[in-house]
Protein backbone atom coordinates (compact mmCIF):
# COMPACT_ATOMS: atom_id res chain seq x y z
CA UNK A 1 0.00 0.00 0.00
CA UNK A 2 1.46 3.44 -0.75
CA UNK A 3 0.32 6.60 0.99
CA UNK A 4 1.77 10.26 -0.61
CA UNK A 5 2.40 12.85 1.43
CA UNK A 6 3.78 16.34 1.06
CA UNK A 7 6.84 17.58 2.85
CA UNK A 8 6.71 21.27 1.60
CA UNK A 9 6.94 20.41 -2.26
CA UNK A 10 8.31 17.73 -1.97
CA UNK A 11 5.75 14.67 -2.87
CA UNK A 12 6.58 11.36 -0.58
CA UNK A 13 5.60 7.74 -1.14
CA UNK A 14 5.56 6.19 2.17
CA UNK A 15 5.13 2.33 1.29
CA UNK A 16 3.32 0.51 4.22
CA UNK A 17 3.65 -3.57 4.75
CA UNK A 18 0.30 -4.92 5.24
CA UNK A 19 -0.07 -8.81 5.80
CA UNK A 20 -2.02 -10.76 3.43
CA UNK A 21 -5.74 -10.73 2.55
CA UNK A 22 -7.10 -13.58 4.39
CA UNK A 23 -10.73 -12.98 3.67
CA UNK A 24 -10.76 -15.38 0.87
CA UNK A 25 -12.01 -19.33 0.78
CA UNK A 26 -9.04 -21.52 0.42
CA UNK A 27 -8.78 -23.06 -2.41
CA UNK A 28 -10.87 -25.76 -3.08
CA UNK A 29 -12.71 -28.31 -5.87
CA UNK A 30 -15.83 -29.82 -4.18
CA UNK A 31 -18.21 -30.77 -6.96
CA UNK A 32 -15.07 -32.83 -8.57
CA UNK A 33 -14.44 -34.18 -4.73
CA UNK A 34 -18.05 -35.57 -5.38
CA UNK A 35 -17.20 -36.46 -8.69
CA UNK A 36 -14.12 -38.27 -7.63
CA UNK A 37 -16.24 -40.34 -4.97
CA UNK A 38 -19.10 -40.86 -6.83
CA UNK A 39 -16.78 -42.71 -9.66
CA UNK A 40 -15.10 -45.07 -6.79
CA UNK A 41 -18.40 -46.33 -6.10
CA UNK A 42 -19.34 -46.69 -9.46
CA UNK A 43 -16.03 -48.57 -11.57
CA UNK A 44 -14.61 -51.36 -9.53
CA UNK A 45 -10.54 -50.28 -11.06
CA UNK A 46 -11.53 -47.03 -10.56
CA UNK A 47 -8.99 -46.66 -7.19
CA UNK A 48 -6.05 -48.33 -8.70
CA UNK A 49 -5.91 -44.62 -11.35
CA UNK A 50 -5.77 -42.38 -8.83
CA UNK A 51 -4.37 -44.05 -5.93
CA UNK A 52 -0.78 -42.73 -5.63
CA UNK A 53 -2.63 -38.95 -6.76
CA UNK A 54 -5.08 -39.03 -4.19
CA UNK A 55 -5.04 -39.22 0.23
CA UNK A 56 -7.84 -38.87 2.74
CA UNK A 57 -6.40 -35.17 3.60
CA UNK A 58 -6.45 -34.31 -0.09
CA UNK A 59 -10.20 -33.80 0.33
CA UNK A 60 -11.36 -30.20 1.39
CA UNK A 61 -14.68 -31.42 2.72
CA UNK A 62 -13.91 -33.31 6.20
CA UNK A 63 -17.16 -35.41 5.13
CA UNK A 64 -15.05 -36.42 1.72
CA UNK A 65 -12.29 -37.27 3.46
CA UNK A 66 -14.02 -39.53 6.15
CA UNK A 67 -16.00 -41.31 2.46
CA UNK A 68 -12.70 -41.54 0.57
CA UNK A 69 -10.87 -42.49 3.44
CA UNK A 70 -13.34 -45.83 3.86
CA UNK A 71 -12.29 -46.25 0.47
CA UNK A 72 -9.13 -46.62 0.91
CA UNK A 73 -9.58 -48.79 3.70
CA UNK A 74 -11.57 -51.47 1.61
CA UNK A 75 -9.13 -51.22 -1.42
CA UNK A 76 -6.41 -52.07 0.88
CA UNK A 77 -7.72 -55.10 2.17
CA UNK A 78 -9.00 -55.42 -1.62
CA UNK A 79 -12.33 -56.04 -0.76
CA UNK A 80 -14.85 -54.71 -3.74
CA UNK A 81 -15.70 -50.78 -3.40
CA UNK A 82 -19.63 -49.72 -3.75
CA UNK A 83 -22.10 -47.83 -2.49
CA UNK A 84 -23.02 -50.25 0.15
CA UNK A 85 -19.78 -51.75 1.04
CA UNK A 86 -18.44 -47.87 1.53
CA UNK A 87 -21.67 -47.58 3.99
CA UNK A 88 -20.82 -51.15 5.91
CA UNK A 89 -17.23 -49.83 6.12
CA UNK A 90 -17.84 -46.07 7.21
CA UNK A 91 -20.84 -47.97 10.06
CA UNK A 92 -18.03 -50.70 11.21
CA UNK A 93 -15.34 -47.53 12.09
CA UNK A 94 -18.11 -45.17 13.57
CA UNK A 95 -18.46 -42.99 11.38
CA UNK A 96 -21.28 -43.39 9.00
CA UNK A 97 -23.97 -40.43 10.83
CA UNK A 98 -20.31 -37.82 10.95
CA UNK A 99 -19.99 -38.63 6.79
CA UNK A 100 -23.71 -37.49 5.75
CA UNK A 101 -25.37 -40.91 6.58
CA UNK A 102 -26.08 -44.03 3.82
CA UNK A 103 -28.28 -41.30 1.53
CA UNK A 104 -25.27 -39.09 1.55
CA UNK A 105 -22.97 -41.85 0.23
CA UNK A 106 -25.74 -43.18 -2.26
CA UNK A 107 -26.39 -39.85 -3.78
CA UNK A 108 -22.63 -39.46 -4.42
CA UNK A 109 -22.52 -42.37 -6.54
CA UNK A 110 -26.02 -40.55 -9.06
CA UNK A 111 -23.75 -37.37 -9.45
CA UNK A 112 -21.47 -39.34 -11.94
CA UNK A 113 -22.13 -41.03 -15.19
CA UNK A 114 -18.60 -43.11 -15.09
CA UNK A 115 -14.91 -42.98 -14.27
CA UNK A 116 -13.98 -41.82 -17.26
CA UNK A 117 -12.41 -38.60 -16.22
CA UNK A 118 -11.91 -39.49 -12.86
CA UNK A 119 -7.52 -38.98 -13.46
CA UNK A 120 -8.14 -35.46 -14.63
CA UNK A 121 -10.20 -34.59 -11.63
CA UNK A 122 -8.47 -35.85 -9.35
CA UNK A 123 -4.96 -34.09 -10.32
CA UNK A 124 -6.67 -31.20 -9.73
CA UNK A 125 -8.49 -32.07 -6.32
CA UNK A 126 -4.35 -32.73 -5.62
CA UNK A 127 -3.62 -29.55 -6.59
CA UNK A 128 -6.11 -27.61 -4.48
CA UNK A 129 -4.64 -29.27 -1.82
CA UNK A 130 -1.41 -29.23 -2.62
CA UNK A 131 -2.21 -24.85 -3.21
CA UNK A 132 -4.06 -25.14 0.85
CA UNK A 133 -0.85 -26.46 2.30
CA UNK A 134 1.37 -23.57 1.16
CA UNK A 135 -1.48 -21.19 2.04
CA UNK A 136 -1.19 -22.72 5.61
CA UNK A 137 2.71 -23.11 5.91
CA UNK A 138 3.28 -19.78 4.17
CA UNK A 139 1.05 -17.99 6.83
CA UNK A 140 3.27 -19.73 9.52
CA UNK A 141 6.15 -18.32 8.38
CA UNK A 142 4.91 -14.89 8.26
CA UNK A 143 3.47 -15.07 11.55
CA UNK A 144 7.21 -15.62 12.47
CA UNK A 145 8.69 -13.36 10.83
CA UNK A 146 7.20 -10.58 12.68
CA UNK A 147 8.28 -12.15 15.90
CA UNK A 148 11.52 -10.76 16.44
CA UNK A 149 12.12 -13.12 19.04
CA UNK A 150 12.80 -15.54 16.38
CA UNK A 151 16.13 -15.64 15.00
CA UNK A 152 16.18 -14.94 11.28
CA UNK A 153 18.60 -18.10 10.39
CA UNK A 154 16.87 -20.56 12.32
CA UNK A 155 13.61 -19.40 10.73
CA UNK A 156 15.46 -19.76 6.84
CA UNK A 157 16.72 -22.87 8.06
CA UNK A 158 13.10 -24.14 9.07
CA UNK A 159 11.53 -22.58 6.32
CA UNK A 160 13.20 -24.31 3.44
CA UNK A 161 13.32 -28.09 5.31
CA UNK A 162 9.61 -27.57 5.69
CA UNK A 163 9.53 -27.09 2.06
CA UNK A 164 11.30 -29.77 0.63
CA UNK A 165 9.09 -31.59 3.22
CA UNK A 166 6.27 -30.58 1.19
CA UNK A 167 7.78 -31.29 -2.08
CA UNK A 168 8.58 -34.57 -1.67
CA UNK A 169 5.49 -35.74 -0.30
CA UNK A 170 4.03 -33.87 -3.81
CA UNK A 171 6.07 -34.33 -6.29
CA UNK A 172 5.97 -37.55 -8.20
CA UNK A 173 7.93 -38.69 -11.95
CA UNK A 174 6.08 -39.82 -14.67
CA UNK A 175 6.82 -43.48 -15.99
CA UNK A 176 8.58 -43.42 -19.44
CA UNK A 177 8.44 -45.99 -22.18
CA UNK A 178 11.58 -47.71 -22.46
CA UNK A 179 12.29 -47.09 -26.06
CA UNK A 180 14.17 -43.41 -24.99
CA UNK A 181 16.08 -45.28 -21.95
CA UNK A 182 17.12 -47.49 -24.15
CA UNK A 183 18.60 -45.03 -26.56
CA UNK A 184 20.51 -43.32 -24.13
CA UNK A 185 21.66 -46.20 -22.43
CA UNK A 186 23.03 -47.39 -25.88
CA UNK A 187 24.36 -44.27 -26.35
CA UNK A 188 26.55 -44.13 -23.19
CA UNK A 189 28.15 -47.61 -24.37
CA UNK A 190 29.06 -46.29 -27.49
CA UNK A 191 30.63 -42.79 -25.89
CA UNK A 192 32.25 -45.60 -23.12
CA UNK A 193 33.82 -47.80 -26.09
CA UNK A 194 35.12 -44.74 -27.97
CA UNK A 195 37.22 -43.85 -25.07
CA UNK A 196 40.72 -44.87 -25.07
CA UNK A 197 41.29 -45.32 -21.11
CA UNK A 198 37.38 -47.41 -21.10
CA UNK A 199 36.15 -45.00 -18.53
CA UNK A 200 32.43 -44.75 -18.95
CA UNK A 201 32.61 -42.38 -15.50
CA UNK A 202 34.79 -39.41 -14.42
CA UNK A 203 38.26 -40.66 -13.91
CA UNK A 204 39.95 -40.33 -10.55
CA UNK A 205 43.15 -40.39 -11.86
CA UNK A 206 44.23 -44.09 -9.51
CA UNK A 207 44.16 -46.73 -12.00
CA UNK A 208 42.90 -49.64 -9.71
CA UNK A 209 40.41 -48.06 -8.35
CA UNK A 210 38.96 -46.69 -11.90
CA UNK A 211 39.43 -50.40 -13.02
CA UNK A 212 36.86 -51.58 -10.57
CA UNK A 213 34.33 -48.37 -11.08
CA UNK A 214 35.07 -47.17 -14.65
CA UNK A 215 35.25 -44.18 -13.25
CA UNK A 216 32.29 -42.35 -10.83
CA UNK A 217 29.17 -42.53 -12.83
CA UNK A 218 26.64 -40.15 -13.11
CA UNK A 219 23.55 -39.87 -10.46
CA UNK A 220 25.87 -42.15 -8.25
CA UNK A 221 26.30 -41.42 -4.49
CA UNK A 222 29.43 -42.76 -3.32
CA UNK A 223 30.35 -42.78 0.25
CA UNK A 224 34.24 -42.78 1.38
CA UNK A 225 34.39 -44.02 5.08
CA UNK A 226 37.16 -44.68 7.39
CA UNK A 227 38.37 -44.03 10.93
CA UNK A 228 39.50 -40.94 12.08
CA UNK A 229 43.39 -39.83 10.78
CA UNK A 230 43.12 -42.65 8.25
CA UNK A 231 43.33 -39.71 5.55
CA UNK A 232 39.58 -39.11 3.98
CA UNK A 233 40.09 -35.78 3.43
CA UNK A 234 43.69 -36.35 2.19
CA UNK A 235 42.06 -38.75 -0.18
CA UNK A 236 39.40 -36.87 -2.12
CA UNK A 237 42.00 -33.70 -2.44
CA UNK A 238 44.44 -35.94 -4.29
CA UNK A 239 41.34 -36.91 -6.57
CA UNK A 240 40.48 -33.78 -6.96
CA UNK A 241 43.88 -32.67 -7.57
CA UNK A 242 43.87 -35.12 -10.25
CA UNK A 243 40.95 -34.74 -12.29
CA UNK A 244 40.92 -30.48 -11.82
CA UNK A 245 44.45 -30.49 -13.14
CA UNK A 246 44.82 -33.70 -14.86
CA UNK A 247 41.19 -34.23 -16.74
CA UNK A 248 40.20 -30.73 -16.19
CA UNK A 249 37.09 -31.66 -14.61
CA UNK A 250 35.27 -29.12 -12.31
CA UNK A 251 34.90 -30.06 -9.03
CA UNK A 252 32.88 -29.24 -6.17
CA UNK A 253 33.98 -29.24 -2.38
CA UNK A 254 31.71 -28.47 0.33
CA UNK A 255 34.31 -28.86 3.62
CA UNK A 256 31.92 -28.82 6.99
CA UNK A 257 35.56 -29.34 9.01
CA UNK A 258 37.93 -27.20 7.31
CA UNK A 259 38.01 -24.05 6.61
CA UNK A 260 38.66 -22.92 2.80
CA UNK A 261 42.36 -21.45 3.37
CA UNK A 262 43.38 -24.74 5.90
CA UNK A 263 41.90 -26.99 2.33
CA UNK A 264 44.20 -24.67 -0.42
CA UNK A 265 46.89 -25.18 2.50
CA UNK A 266 46.08 -28.65 2.12
CA UNK A 267 46.62 -28.37 -1.74
CA UNK A 268 49.43 -26.63 -1.60
CA UNK A 269 51.29 -28.89 0.54
CA UNK A 270 50.31 -31.87 -2.28
CA UNK A 271 51.43 -30.41 -5.20
CA UNK A 272 54.46 -28.46 -3.97
CA UNK A 273 55.54 -30.95 -1.96
CA UNK A 274 56.38 -29.14 0.91
CA UNK A 275 55.75 -30.18 4.61
CA UNK A 276 52.31 -28.87 6.20
CA UNK A 277 53.83 -27.98 9.48
CA UNK A 278 56.38 -25.57 6.89
CA UNK A 279 53.54 -23.98 5.48
CA UNK A 280 52.05 -22.99 8.56
CA UNK A 281 55.22 -21.84 9.85
CA UNK A 282 56.60 -19.94 7.34
CA UNK A 283 60.04 -21.33 7.80
CA UNK A 284 60.70 -23.03 4.64
CA UNK A 285 64.65 -24.09 2.82
CA UNK A 286 65.34 -22.43 -0.11
CA UNK A 287 64.38 -25.42 -2.51
CA UNK A 288 61.25 -25.41 -0.82
CA UNK A 289 61.02 -21.50 -1.71
CA UNK A 290 61.30 -22.72 -5.10
CA UNK A 291 59.03 -25.51 -5.57
CA UNK A 292 56.56 -23.16 -3.97
CA UNK A 293 56.78 -20.27 -6.25
CA UNK A 294 56.97 -22.58 -9.31
CA UNK A 295 54.48 -24.84 -8.79
CA UNK A 296 51.87 -23.23 -6.51
CA UNK A 297 50.76 -21.39 -9.84
CA UNK A 298 49.06 -24.73 -11.48
CA UNK A 299 46.57 -24.26 -8.74
CA UNK A 300 45.34 -21.02 -9.85
CA UNK A 301 42.64 -21.55 -12.37
CA UNK A 302 42.00 -24.69 -11.20
CA UNK A 303 38.56 -25.35 -11.53
CA UNK A 304 38.11 -26.63 -7.83
CA UNK A 305 35.00 -24.67 -5.80
CA UNK A 306 35.27 -24.49 -2.42
CA UNK A 307 32.43 -23.53 -0.14
CA UNK A 308 33.45 -24.00 3.61
CA UNK A 309 29.90 -23.07 5.41
CA UNK A 310 29.98 -24.87 8.41
CA UNK A 311 27.10 -27.30 9.92
CA UNK A 312 26.01 -27.12 6.60
CA UNK A 313 22.27 -28.35 6.13
CA UNK A 314 20.75 -30.37 3.24
CA UNK A 315 18.93 -28.06 2.13
CA UNK A 316 21.60 -25.85 1.86
CA UNK A 317 23.60 -28.19 -0.37
CA UNK A 318 20.82 -28.43 -2.37
CA UNK A 319 20.23 -24.60 -3.29
CA UNK A 320 24.51 -24.74 -3.64
CA UNK A 321 24.73 -27.27 -5.86
CA UNK A 322 21.82 -26.56 -8.37
CA UNK A 323 23.93 -23.04 -8.87
CA UNK A 324 27.35 -24.64 -8.62
CA UNK A 325 26.10 -26.94 -11.49
CA UNK A 326 24.22 -24.63 -13.84
CA UNK A 327 26.74 -21.51 -13.42
CA UNK A 328 30.07 -23.40 -13.03
CA UNK A 329 29.31 -26.68 -14.69
CA UNK A 330 30.75 -28.62 -12.15
CA UNK A 331 30.57 -32.46 -12.60
CA UNK A 332 31.27 -33.81 -9.06
CA UNK A 333 30.52 -33.27 -5.39
CA UNK A 334 32.40 -33.87 -2.56
CA UNK A 335 31.32 -33.42 1.12
CA UNK A 336 33.54 -32.89 3.93
CA UNK A 337 32.13 -34.71 5.71
CA UNK A 338 28.06 -36.62 6.08
CA UNK A 339 28.06 -36.32 9.91
CA UNK A 340 28.80 -32.73 9.78
CA UNK A 341 25.70 -32.01 7.84
CA UNK A 342 22.28 -31.35 9.62
CA UNK A 343 18.69 -31.50 8.43
CA UNK A 344 17.60 -28.41 10.56
CA UNK A 345 13.81 -27.43 10.09
CA UNK A 346 12.86 -31.09 9.96
CA UNK A 347 11.90 -32.87 13.68
CA UNK A 348 13.69 -36.40 14.13
CA UNK A 349 13.31 -38.65 17.26
CA UNK A 350 17.28 -39.42 17.04
CA UNK A 351 20.13 -38.59 15.02
CA UNK A 352 20.07 -41.41 13.11
CA UNK A 353 16.83 -40.59 11.56
CA UNK A 354 18.40 -37.47 10.70
CA UNK A 355 21.55 -39.46 9.25
CA UNK A 356 19.03 -41.14 7.01
CA UNK A 357 17.20 -38.00 6.00
CA UNK A 358 20.71 -36.82 4.92
CA UNK A 359 21.61 -39.51 3.16
CA UNK A 360 18.56 -40.12 1.57
CA UNK A 361 18.16 -36.37 0.29
CA UNK A 362 22.60 -36.89 -1.19
CA UNK A 363 21.17 -39.66 -2.94
CA UNK A 364 18.01 -37.86 -4.55
CA UNK A 365 20.56 -34.87 -4.99
CA UNK A 366 22.83 -37.02 -6.97
CA UNK A 367 19.74 -38.22 -9.45
CA UNK A 368 19.07 -34.94 -9.82
CA UNK A 369 21.71 -33.29 -11.16
CA UNK A 370 23.11 -36.15 -12.61
CA UNK A 371 26.09 -35.71 -11.25
CA UNK A 372 28.14 -38.17 -8.93
CA UNK A 373 27.99 -36.92 -5.12
CA UNK A 374 31.56 -38.02 -2.96
CA UNK A 375 30.36 -38.04 0.54
CA UNK A 376 32.81 -38.86 3.69
CA UNK A 377 32.04 -40.54 6.40
CA UNK A 378 32.92 -41.93 9.64
CA UNK A 379 33.42 -45.49 10.93
CA UNK A 380 32.33 -46.53 14.56
CA UNK A 381 34.92 -47.82 16.85
CA UNK A 382 34.32 -51.29 16.39
CA UNK A 383 37.26 -51.38 14.00
CA UNK A 384 39.58 -50.67 16.71
CA UNK A 385 38.47 -53.76 19.11
CA UNK A 386 39.31 -56.16 15.96
CA UNK A 387 42.86 -57.84 15.73
CA UNK A 388 44.90 -58.54 13.11
CA UNK A 389 44.97 -56.86 9.71
CA UNK A 390 42.55 -58.54 8.24
CA UNK A 391 40.23 -57.65 11.17
CA UNK A 392 41.28 -54.12 11.11
CA UNK A 393 39.82 -54.00 7.26
CA UNK A 394 36.64 -51.85 7.70
CA UNK A 395 33.04 -53.34 6.94
CA UNK A 396 29.93 -52.07 6.38
CA UNK A 397 28.22 -52.85 9.62
CA UNK A 398 30.95 -50.47 11.14
CA UNK A 399 29.61 -47.51 9.11
CA UNK A 400 28.41 -44.83 11.70
CA UNK A 401 25.12 -43.62 13.33
CA UNK A 402 22.64 -45.36 10.30
CA UNK A 403 22.41 -48.27 8.30
CA UNK A 404 20.70 -46.37 5.55
CA UNK A 405 23.91 -44.73 4.62
CA UNK A 406 24.70 -48.24 3.41
CA UNK A 407 21.23 -48.83 1.68
CA UNK A 408 20.95 -45.18 -0.20
CA UNK A 409 24.95 -45.52 -1.77
CA UNK A 410 25.79 -47.03 -4.89
CA UNK A 411 29.39 -47.47 -3.75
CA UNK A 412 31.18 -47.51 -0.23
CA UNK A 413 34.53 -47.46 -0.25
CA UNK A 414 36.57 -47.59 3.04
CA UNK A 415 40.48 -46.37 3.23
CA UNK A 416 42.26 -48.44 4.99
CA UNK A 417 45.72 -48.24 6.07
CA UNK A 418 47.58 -50.95 7.84
CA UNK A 419 50.75 -49.33 8.98
CA UNK A 420 48.40 -47.12 11.12
CA UNK A 421 48.01 -49.56 13.69
CA UNK A 422 52.10 -50.95 13.06
CA UNK A 423 50.75 -53.69 10.49
CA UNK A 424 54.06 -53.24 8.92
CA UNK A 425 54.05 -56.45 7.01
CA UNK A 426 51.31 -58.80 4.76
CA UNK A 427 51.37 -62.79 5.62
CA UNK A 428 53.62 -63.56 2.62
CA UNK A 429 56.14 -60.96 4.38
CA UNK A 430 55.75 -58.01 1.61
CA UNK A 431 56.08 -54.41 3.26
CA UNK A 432 52.85 -52.30 3.68
CA UNK A 433 54.80 -49.17 5.01
CA UNK A 434 53.43 -46.29 2.88
CA UNK A 435 50.65 -48.32 1.58
CA UNK A 436 46.77 -48.23 1.34
CA UNK A 437 43.98 -49.67 0.36
CA UNK A 438 41.00 -48.80 -1.05
CA UNK A 439 38.72 -51.15 -0.35
CA UNK A 440 35.26 -51.16 -2.60
CA UNK A 441 32.94 -52.95 -0.13
CA UNK A 442 29.54 -52.42 -2.27
CA UNK A 443 29.38 -51.18 -5.81
CA UNK A 444 25.57 -51.93 -6.87
CA UNK A 445 26.69 -51.33 -10.60
CA UNK A 446 29.74 -53.20 -10.89
CA UNK A 447 32.34 -55.59 -8.66
CA UNK A 448 33.49 -55.19 -4.99
CA UNK A 449 37.45 -55.70 -4.49
CA UNK A 450 40.78 -53.69 -3.09
CA UNK A 451 42.94 -50.97 -4.88
CA UNK A 452 46.28 -50.32 -3.53
CA UNK A 453 48.18 -46.64 -3.60
CA UNK A 454 50.43 -45.15 -1.86
CA UNK A 455 50.36 -42.58 0.96
CA UNK A 456 52.56 -40.23 1.43
CA UNK A 457 51.70 -39.26 5.05
CA UNK A 458 54.52 -36.45 5.14
CA UNK A 459 52.68 -34.46 2.03
CA UNK A 460 49.32 -36.08 3.13
CA UNK A 461 48.56 -37.30 -0.57
CA UNK A 462 47.49 -40.97 -2.38
CA UNK A 463 49.11 -41.51 -5.46
CA UNK A 464 49.43 -44.53 -7.75
CA UNK A 465 51.67 -47.60 -6.80
CA UNK A 466 53.80 -46.86 -10.01
CA UNK A 467 54.15 -43.07 -9.41
CA UNK A 468 56.96 -44.25 -7.16
CA UNK A 469 60.25 -45.23 -6.78
CA UNK A 470 61.33 -48.21 -9.05
CA UNK A 471 64.57 -49.11 -7.58
CA UNK A 472 66.21 -45.60 -8.04
CA UNK A 473 64.39 -45.24 -11.21
CA UNK A 474 60.69 -43.13 -11.19
CA UNK A 475 58.04 -43.69 -13.10
CA UNK A 476 56.09 -40.83 -14.80
CA UNK A 477 52.65 -40.95 -15.02
CA UNK A 478 51.50 -39.04 -18.08
CA UNK A 479 48.76 -35.86 -17.68
CA UNK A 480 47.47 -32.82 -19.21
CA UNK A 481 49.50 -30.98 -16.84
CA UNK A 482 52.19 -31.07 -19.08
CA UNK A 483 50.83 -28.41 -20.92
CA UNK A 484 51.84 -25.70 -17.99
CA UNK A 485 55.72 -26.61 -19.15
CA UNK A 486 55.10 -25.06 -22.71
CA UNK A 487 55.73 -28.87 -24.13
CA UNK A 488 59.46 -29.01 -22.79
CA UNK A 489 59.30 -32.83 -21.60
CA UNK A 490 62.43 -32.45 -19.76
CA UNK A 491 60.52 -30.22 -16.98
CA UNK A 492 57.18 -32.37 -17.46
CA UNK A 493 57.21 -34.42 -14.17
CA UNK A 494 58.96 -31.74 -12.30
CA UNK A 495 55.79 -29.32 -12.96
CA UNK A 496 53.18 -31.80 -12.46
CA UNK A 497 54.33 -32.28 -8.12
CA UNK A 498 56.66 -29.85 -7.43
CA UNK A 499 60.02 -32.84 -7.73
CA UNK A 500 57.54 -35.64 -6.77
CA UNK A 501 59.75 -37.28 -9.86
CA UNK A 502 63.27 -37.16 -9.85
CA UNK A 503 65.74 -34.91 -11.85
CA UNK A 504 69.36 -35.26 -12.01
CA UNK A 505 70.07 -33.12 -9.06
CA UNK A 506 66.93 -34.21 -6.83
CA UNK A 507 67.49 -36.94 -3.96
CA UNK A 508 64.38 -39.92 -3.95
CA UNK A 509 61.76 -39.69 -1.89
CA UNK A 510 61.93 -40.65 1.40
CA UNK A 511 59.76 -44.22 1.50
Amino acid sequence: MEKQKRKGNIKVVEKTVVAPDMGKLPPQARELEEAVLGALMLEKDAYSVISDILKPESFYDPIHQLIFGAIQGLAMQQKPVDVLTVVEELKRRGELETAGGAVYVAELSEKVASAAHIEYHARIIAQKYLARELITFSSEITHQAFDETIDVDDLMQETEGRLFEISQRNVKKDVIQINPVIREAMQNIEAAANRKDGMSGLPTGFKELDKLTSGWQNSDLVIIAARPAMGKTAFVLSMAKNMALDYEVPVGVFSLEMSNVQLVNRLIVNVCQIKGESIKSGRLSDDEWIRLDKNHKLLYNAPIYIDDTPSLSVFELRTKARRLVRESHVKILIIDYLQLMNASGMSFGSREQEVSTISRSLKGLAKELNIPIIALSQLNRGVETRQGNEGKRPQLADLRESGAIEQDADIVCFIHRPEYYRITEDEQGNSLIGVAEIIVAKHRNGPTGLAKMRFDSEYARFQNMDDFVVGQRYVERPSKMNKATNGDPSSSADALSGGDFTTPNKEPLPF
